[in-house]
């Protein structure tokens, strides 16, 4: 049995590693994680069924490289890097380098700029010049295997000098892990939009919140979630999950080492396949200064959250010898992940007590009680929400770029002291929370030119039969995406439903328009709360179809996404 560490390198890929380098045995450390040597820039990665063990239960587990996760790659910017993965499982398998500029094939993703999946006992070979540098990743783009643990994280040093100077340096790779098959976490969410969801309100709640909101406003608010049937604490489709830090569960803690007075980088990536979470350190700043790979202008915050898929790297300088938690919630508050930085190891820091779960609102659905039209609201067969059927007016009236989404505090609570509205995480008074508004490139922006071309991508779904959608549509049941190579383009997200849906475009980065000019913040993914709307930018560089998606696993799996065709325009696609 292989046991899981943080980005750590079985024996046997260590040694073909060495031996395709030509150098025996020579394997680079870096401070915080295994990684591998420069020589050759050639790399055998396998994928092969496994089991971990995480806070003393062990469970089944793919892989790649046998670790979960995978062994952290470490490349410079200009280098021209070859990966032969070799399919071990009894299935179809595939990898994609998030975030990474690159040719379409070499993307990894099946039925896409003709990459077709690697089939049991098959070797494949990725070959690509790194054009870039940062904090990026690496995961499984068939079936569900990303769920059982195939992602690891890639950090890109640039060619030249970098513009941020650190005493040590770490991959927090953060994910969730169940002992349930993927396949029957879906099948499960099928039965029932709310499988999961342990967290209902009762009538007692009903009976306290009529208490202080008056019997008629109450049987209202609960006749909107009836008729839409969505539930007010539906925060996370999935629940139950161990979140882990760099594989290892809160009791296992996972610990980053350091001196006092060192600048420490801590590179945090969300790699899981449902969970949103709010980040902290209480009692340390955090100084973010890259988003999604992308340097950006130094800010101080207390905490951030962040979806699925997205990166931020952060500065932190312990002073003293006293342990510090990293804690992570998801918005759900089901339970946490935590890690601890520490001067030796075995130092644990206090965990704080887990922050309230917050109550939707009809906000988060884009709507007020007095605007929502009960009997326009559509119902199909399947009791589901049509929500083409919706009127949306005051999401249209809403001054969405002039909100704080990402540290709005909504100020207001239920009859038990619960927070309301999704954006609210009951950050303290007096404390930073990173807002998108913060985010600002380090450098001007290459293309100035104003959007030829506007793109409105509704996101949408039927909870009660756990279909998701964009624009109404399931994936190739629609229309794709087409655009001109070298086009400037604006994409807004709409976002119809109660569920943020951090969305990923592959082969090129979006500028979010978050009040910036020439220095608008670059991401490839971009989160859009429950009920409100976010507007990106782009250059149409890189022709081929590109997979654009929500990267929460199972609303992809469901049926959002879509294809974004870039067509040369010689030819078409």
């Amino acid at each position: 049995m292989k046991n899981n560490q943080a980005g750590g390198l079985s024996r046997r890929d260590a040694l073909r590693l060495a031996a395709t380098a030509g150098l025996a045995g020579v394997v680079t450390v870096f401070p915080g994680r295994r990684g591998f040597a420069a020589a050759g820039q050639t790399l055998e990665l396998s994928v092969e069924r496994t089991r971990i063990t995480v806070d003393g239960v062990t469970t089944r587990a793919t892989t790649i490289g046998g670790t979960v996760p995978a062994p952290t790659l470490r490349w410079r910017e200009g280098e021209e890097v070859v990966i032969h993965v070799t399919n071990r499982l009894d299935e179809p398998t595939s990898i994609h380098w998030h975030g990474l500029l690159l040719q379409g094939v070499m993307d990894g993703s099946p039925g896409f700029n003709g990459f077709e999946p690697i089939r049991p006992g098959q070797t494949y070979t990725y070959r690509f010049q790194l054009r870039q540098a940062g904090t990026y990743w690496y995961h499984s783009h068939s079936a569900a295997q990303e769920q059982e643990g195939m992602y690891g994280a890639i950090i890109i040093d640039p060619a030249g000098r970098e513009p941020v100077r650190a005493d040590r340096d770490y991959v927090v790779f953060l994910s969730d892990h169940t002992a349930e098959r993927p396949q029957d976490v879906l099948r499960n969410l099928k039965v029932s939009e709310g499988y999961y969801n342990k967290g209902k309100r009762t009538l007692s709640d009903f009976f306290k919140d009529a208490e202080r909101d008056g019997l008629g406003a109450t049987v209202r608010d609960r006749l909107d979630w009836g008729d839409m049937r969505m539930d007010a604490t539906d925060l996370a489709d999935v629940t139950g999950y161990q979140f882990l830090v760099n594989g290892k569960g809160p009791k296992d803690n996972w610990t980053a080492l350091y001196k006092p007075g060192e600048r420490v980088r801590l590179r945090i990536i969300n790699g899981s396949a449902m969970s949103i979470f709010d980040v902290r350190i209480p009692g340390l700043a955090m100084t973010v200064v890259a988003a999604d790979g992308q340097n950006v202008m130094p800010v101080k915050v207390d905490e951030f959250r962040f979806g699925v898929g997205e990166t931020y790297d952060v500065i932190v300088m312990p002073e003293g010898e006293k342990p510090f938690t990293f804690l992570a919630e998801p918005v759900d508050r089901s339970f946490y992940a935590r890690a601890t930085l520490a001067v030796a190891e075995g130092m644990e820091g206090e965990i704080p007590p887990l922050r309230p779960r917050t109550i939707l609102t009809m906000a988060d659905m884009g709507m007020a009680h007095a605007g929502m039209d009960h009997a326009a609201m559509g119902h199909g067969a399947g009791g589901g929400m049509d929500h083409a059927a919706m009127g949306h007016g005051t999401m249209a009236g809403m001054d969405h770029g002039a909100m704080d989404h990402g540290a709005m505090n909504h100020g207001t609570a239920d009859s038990q002291g619960r927070p309301l509205g999704w954006a609210d995480a009951s950050t303290p008074p007096g404390m930073k929370a990173l807002s998108y508004d913060d985010l600002k490139s380090l450098t001007k922006a290459k293309d100035l030119r104003p959007p030829t071309q506007e793109i409105e991508v509704q996101l949408t779904g039927m909870m009660s039969r756990y279909i998701w959608t964009l624009n109404g549509q399931k994936f190739d049941q629609g229309e794709p995406i087409r655009v001109n190579h070298g086009d400037r383009v604006r994409i807004t997200f709409q976002n119809t439903t109660m569920m943020a849906h951090p969305m990923h475009l592959h082969g090129m980065f979006m500028e979010l328009e978050n009040g910036q000019t020439d220095r608008m913040p670059r991401k490839h993914v971009v989160l859009v709360p429950p009920g409100q709307s976010r507007s990106v930018q782009l250059t149409a560089d890189e022709p081929g179809e590109w997979p654009f998606h929500c990267h929460l696993l199972y609303h992809m799996a469901s049926g959002m996404m879509t294809r974004f065709i870039v067509t040369p325009r010689t030819a078409s696609l």
